[in-house]
């Protein structure tokens, strides 16, 4: 039986307006679920962070409902469900009385790994 592809996963990170409207000093509690975010992602069993890509110096501000994004994770998963598993931190990583998903939302593109093919030289 040939052996499972991973599922190649761009996760899609938004911060949103009610990060913005935190006082100053209640913004590290947010930073530090977002880095429990990361930690809980790698920590997923056979997820392979790629890389990330984190987009804070050229777009001040919400992001829009859509592309760009504040920040992306790019990174190889076993399954579907393991990347529901990684959308749902946003769910149960806590932020003071909050849940890390009022700060920021998350969207996760799935496709496969674009393989280049080799060009024939004449």
């Amino acid at each position: 039986m040939a052996e499972k592809k991973p599922i190649r996963t761009l996760f899609c990170i938004a911060v949103q307006q009610n990060f913005f409207d935190l006082p100053f000093k209640d913004i590290g509690p947010v930073w530090k679920g977002f880095s429990a975010f990361l930690r809980g992602v790698a920590d997923l069993p056979g997820v392979t962070v790629l890389g990330t890509l984190d987009d804070d110096e050229t777009m001040v501000g919400t992001s829009p409902t859509g592309f760009p994004w504040t920040c992306y994770v790019m990174a190889d998963c076993p399954d579907r469900e393991t990347v529901q598993a990684a959308c749902n931190l946003f769910r149960t990583i806590e932020v003071g009385e909050y849940r890390l998903w009022r700060y920021m939302r998350i969207e996760a593109r799935m496709g496969r790994a674009l393989e280049i093919p080799a060009i024939a030289q004449d």
